[in-house]
């Protein structure tokens, strides 16, 4: 890091089970690379849930898109296309298969956090790893099984993943961090927060990332 090398922290606030979400964080990431050697970014996952109240069963995704927003399939269907479209174009693949149905995310949140303790990369891998198995595979990330096998799949201890998961760490940092981040206000995600004070909302384009955090590491300067 040389002198001109300007540091920025990024809070993305975002849940696995939001598409827009991958899509935001894979053109964060596109931007953050073409930012090399110009802006430093110590990025870090805060949780938030989409759908807090939702059952061990989960929900048929279509059914609960009709519910929540009143959708109609066709509507879904064009939006899915959509989001493929733009999340291919930042080299996230959204498969047919993907999200089949919605589970509850809060486990997912609390490997998350430990990750985030080991280390950014693994806490960004994990990331990554679950967006991936929940929109590509439409894998159960409610499921204990599951969630281990991710957490390995990204060289994550599996046996300390299911100890995890088997007990309720980090449920009170989760709650804590989701409590923090809706008392600023942030009720969509997702919402990307550089150094504690500014908002870039949604799963921007890169080139609009990059931008924005240009100009934010010459005004931090």
């Amino acid at each position: 890091m040389g002198a001109m090398t300007k540091a920025l922290h990024i809070d993305f606030v975002s849940d696995v089970a939001c598409p827009w979400c991958a899509i935001g964080l894979a053109s964060l990431e596109r931007a953050v690379q073409n930012l090399q050697g110009e802006v430093a970014i110590d990025l870090r996952f805060q949780p938030f849930e989409l759908n807090p109240q939702m059952g061990p069963e989960g929900q048929d995704a279509s059914e609960h898109l009709t519910q929540k927003y009143g959708s109609t399939p066709e509507q879904q269907a064009k939006n899915r296309e959509g989001i493929a479209q733009r999340g291919a174009s930042v080299g996230f693949e959204f498969r047919p298969e993907g999200r089949g149905r919605v589970w509850n995310t809060f486990d997912a949140h609390r490997l998350l956090q430990w990750a985030g303790e080991l280390g950014p990369q693994q806490q960004r891998d994990l990331k990554m790893a679950l967006l991936k198995a929940y929109h590509g595979e439409a894998r159960n990330l409610s499921d204990h099984a599951v969630l281990a096998d991710v957490a390995a799949s990204v060289g994550l201890d599996r046996e300390e993943a299911q100890r995890i998961l088997a007990s309720d760490r980090y449920a009170d940092a989760v709650r804590e961090a989701e409590r923090h981040f809706q008392s600023l206000g942030i009720h969509a995600v997702p919402s990307v927060i550089v150094n504690d004070r500014h908002l870039i909302q949604g799963g921007q384009p890169p080139e609009v990332f990059e931008q924005a955090l240009r100009q934010l590491a010459e005004q931090t300067a």
